[in-house]
Order: structure tokens, then sequence, then C-alpha cells
């Protein structure tokens, strides 16, 4: 089942925290149907949007989609833990702002065939890039117990990792695990019922976690937000949406050690002039999170958190 339906999270805070140039140049680092790209596309007249997918089908929906709004877009297939190349091959100097929606888009979710939910049946798969070596069948079928848990527990926070480890392996001694309802399968029967009893899905932190590992999504997260705050011009910004706890700390940590200067306390033997500051300010003390009105109208925006710094010198 294909779908292009997606409704993009934290729309209107995400357009007014980026403080959108006409004239500026913006990069949707995370691409997917091009629901925040659009907008930002509608604002500039002599600027540039740029942006970036691993994924052939949301390059070439967003492509006819922009294209509907202007011709100021580039777009480029790649991932952007390789920001600073994809900056460089396009003879950008300096970007003005950075969008990333970590979040898997709705129609990944809802086509069965890519693996990503445990909600349809299909072949274990959850690549971003389908490209990629690596998926979730692979993961799940050769990994040792130690690394399933390990997997398991740091990228899923899953309570039952070992149980769910052991059946794993059990069950593929005797058959390969193919499905993503095999696997829900397993993950249930390693679960007590008074926790097959509570609300949510059993199988969540699991796919979660596997997702993760095959996509290397948070060491993806910690070069690229790095990255785009390098290739920042004095007054851009760059927003971040996550949707998991770990995502979150990544951003927060990341925000944190760049607008703070170590040690910056004043003293008896520095003139205030003579004080160094940091180059970078945060835009929200407090995180953004959904409306209950948007809540409503997308479920999926529920664990969504968004921060914005900006490069102030």
């Amino acid at each position: 089942m294909k779908s292009d339906y997606h409704l993009s999270v934290l729309l209107n805070e995400v357009i007014e925290g980026l403080n959108i140039k006409e004239n500026g140049i913006y990069i949707d680092a995370t691409l997917g149907r091009a629901g925040h790209s659009k907008e930002i596309l509608k604002r500039l007249k002599s600027g540039l949007l740029v942006g970036i997918d691993q994924d052939d089908e949301a390059l070439s929906y967003s492509k006819s989609l922009l294209a509907e709004v202007s011709n100021n877009f580039q777009l480029i297939k790649g991932n952007f833990r390789d920001l600073d190349k994809i900056v460089k091959n396009l003879s950008l100097e300096r970007v003005d702002g950075i969008l990333f929606d970590l979040g898997v888009s709705s129609p990944q979710f809802d086509e069965d065939y890519r693996g990503f939910s445990y909600r349809y049946n299909n072949k274990l798969d959850m690549r971003m890039n389908q490209s990629s070596s690596l998926t979730a069948k692979i993961v799940v079928n050769t990994y040792s117990k130690n690394d399933l848990i390990r997997v398991f527990k740091e990228y899923g926070e899953e309570k039952y990792a070992n149980s769910i480890a052991s059946n794993i392996v059990k069950y593929r001694n005797n058959k390969e695990i193919e499905t993503t309802f095999e696997l829900v399968d397993i993950i249930k029967k390693s679960k007590p019922m008074k926790e097959l009893k509570k609300a949510g899905h059993p199988a969540k932190q699991v796919f979660q976690a596997i997702r993760i590992e095959v996509n290397d999504e948070l060491n993806a997260l910690k070069e690229g937000l790095n990255k785009a705050l390098d290739v920042l011009s004095i007054n851009g910004r760059v927003a971040v949406i996550s949707f998991h706890s770990l995502e979150d700390k990544i951003v927060k940590n990341i925000f944190r050690e760049r607008a703070i200067i170590n040690g910056n306390r004043i003293n008896d033997f520095k003139l205030p002039d003579e004080i160094a500051l940091p180059s970078y300010d945060l835009v929200n003390r407090k995180v953004i999170v959904p409306t209950e009105e948007e809540i409503l109208i997308n479920h999926r925006s529920k664990s969504a958190k968004l921060r914005i710094i900006e490069k102030v010198r």
C-alpha cells in the first residue's frame, strides 16, 4: 500500500522559528513529503531551498509538489550527516536556516512494504535509504543475543530486552524471521500479560530500536547537527523536531554546548569586553510542543518536541 499523505508536525511553529528571509538560503535536511519545505519555499523570492532525503520516492513526490510553488529549489539524495559536503558541492558559503524533522514520515509508516510498522504484515526492512545494505531482517537474524539486547535497551529503552532477544535467537534457530508479524508475535510472547494489557503497542520500542540501528540514526544526528551549526550564517537558525527522548537529549546537549562558554564567569582578572561570549543563542529556552488541537488532528505529533538555536556572532 503506497501513500503520500503526510501532515507536517509543528508547521507554524517551525516557519515562525526559522525567521525566513525572502533572499535567504534554507535547507530541509529531512525533506520527506515536503510539507515544511513547501511553506518555506512560498516565502522565498530570490532565495534558495535545498531539500535532502535518502528516499527516492520522497524526492520524486516532493519535486512535483515544490515545482507548483516555484523553481527556487534543489533536491539532493543523501544523508544529513554529510551536510558539510552537500553545502560545499552546491558552492554555498553559508546557510540562513536548517530544519531537521526527525520523525519517520507518515507514508513510510503507512507503506506496509517498507516494513517500518508493526501494524502491517510485510517483510522486515526499515531502510530509509533503499540502497543501503543493512535491513531489519539482517539485524533480527544475524545479531548475537548480546547485540540485540544492547540495541533494544539503548535505542528502545525496552524493559524486556533480555527475554525478547532470547526468544528471537530461539525462534531463528528453527526458522528465519522474515516478517513484521513474526517479530511482533515473538515480542508479545516475551512479555508478561500485565505489560500486554497496557496502553500502546507492545512492539513499539523494539521496532523503534531496530529502525534506529538499521539507519544509524543517532550517530547521523550528532554528525549532521554539528555540521549544520558550523555552516550557519550570522542570525541563521537551526530548528529540530524530535520524537523520542534519545533524540531530544542529543539535540538539547549539542545546543547547550554551543550556547554556553565553559568557565565563562566574570572575575577580577578580566574586563567585561574581554570575556568570551558564545556564538549561539537558544531561541526557545523551553521546548515547544504541539497544541491540543494539533494532537487531535494528528495523533503522531503527540511526542514531538521543537528546539531552535540561532548563530549570533
